[in-house]
């Protein structure tokens, strides 16, 4: 059936409906599912060894996300996130991880310090052997120590998904030498900001760093029918952005 087993370990934690839409979450966010795929209950009932009734509780769920929209007496098709969506996402993230980089700094451990400072020093070491695989496990940590370090679920959770919803654009835009030391040198300066207790500067730092981010979509190829937007937007909040892409 597969690595994934969704009854594995079933617990009261979440419905196998819940796993059910995790997993078809993730297959849809990695781009195992193009834009306008049938999902069907029956298929996927099968391929993950549920019956249909969770996987219709998942189809819903994912339409509230906006991930698949369902046609009535046709079925469901996969919307996945347009170039629209992730530039949206990005001017979100963008504010989310300003504040949440002020809030770690008034917050955070000494030990979520140093496994911040552990997770560069790793960074450092494989960009200058090139492994970019690993490069993009290291980004995923950092962030995941950062979002964590502001100690608000309502934040950490809306991070995370946010995070989730661009992971295959992220890993195509992480796999040059120029992005990727640009983005562990951001990662440096933003956790030396907290490190050293100026919320102002590692707001600010953090907000430029995902604005970078987006940039160096755009210059990868991504559309840009909203980069203009979020030119305006760095404006507006006073962030002059980086030129190293």
């Amino acid at each position: 059936m597969g690595e994934y087993d969704v009854n594995y370990e079933a617990s009261d934690k979440y419905s196998l409906g819940s796993r059910v839409f995790y997993k078809l979450r993730e297959d849809i966010l990695n781009g195992k599912y193009n834009e306008n795929d049938e999902l069907r209950e029956a298929a996927v009932g099968e391929e993950l060894g549920v019956s249909r009734t969770p996987v219709r509780e998942a189809f819903r769920q994912l339409e509230l996300e906006g991930l698949i929209r369902i046609v009535p007496n046709k079925g469901a098709y996969v919307t996945g996130i347009s170039s629209s969506d992730v530039a949206d996402i990005y001017e979100i993230r963008s504010l989310l991880e300003g504040l949440c980089a002020r809030w770690a700094t008034k917050k955070i451990t000494k030990d979520a310090i140093e496994e911040m400072e552990e997770t560069i020093l790793l960074s450092e070491f494989h960009l200058k052997k090139g492994h970019y695989d690993q490069l993009t496990e290291l980004d995923n940590r950092f962030h995941m120590q950062l979002y964590e370090a502001c100690e608000s679920k309502m934040l950490i959770h809306l991070l995370k998904d946010f995070h989730q919803y661009v992971q295959k654009e992220r890993q195509k835009t992480l796999s040059g030498r120029e992005r990727s030391s640009a983005a562990v040198a951001e990662h440096k300066s933003i956790m030396e900001a907290i490190r050293d207790g100026n919320a102002e500067l590692a707001q600010r730092l953090a907000n430029e760093h995902v604005c970078n981010a987006y940039k160096n979509m755009v210059k990868c190829g991504l559309s840009e029918d909203k980069f203009e937007s979020l030119k305006n937007f760095q404006t507006q909040v006073g962030v002059a952005g980086s030129t190293n892409l």
